[in-house]
């Protein structure tokens, strides 16, 4: 019997495209390198040098698998936005009653980031 993954097939490249749609996130949602770090399960110090593009994430790492949520949140928030940074700067740093909280402060955690994601992800596919 021949085994079948369900999971696609990592590209050696995977980490490095990551790294640059989350440096392209930090730099849209105006996060610092201590925030996007919070998010990321990541030091400063790494964040740094992934804006420089001296570091990328490795596939399969606990913080590759937090950018793909981040970069999930994003692209739901995008398209429900229109593509405008400016209020989805303005709906994460909103108090949100049904989240109990800023979104921005939210995604600070796994279970915040994984909640807000599936929030505007429902919502998404109510529009």
């Amino acid at each position: 019997m021949v085994a079948v993954s369900l999971k696609p097939a990592a590209r050696s490249d995977d980490g490095i495209l990551v790294a640059e749609a989350v440096r392209r996130i930090g730099e849209y949602w105006h996060l610092s390198n201590e925030a996007l770090g919070e998010i990321l399960g990541l030091s400063s110090a790494t964040i740094s040098r992934l804006r420089n593009g001296a570091w990328h994430f490795q596939t399969g790492s606990k913080s590759f698998e937090l950018a793909q949520y981040l970069m999930r949140l994003f692209r739901s928030l995008d398209s429900i936005m229109g593509s405008d940074d400016a209020a989805a700067r303005s709906w994460l740093a909103a108090d949100n009653v049904d989240l109990d909280g800023k979104p921005i402060e939210l995604i600070r955690t796994i279970r915040g980031l994984s909640a807000v994601t599936d929030y505007v992800d429902d919502f998404r596919s109510k529009v």
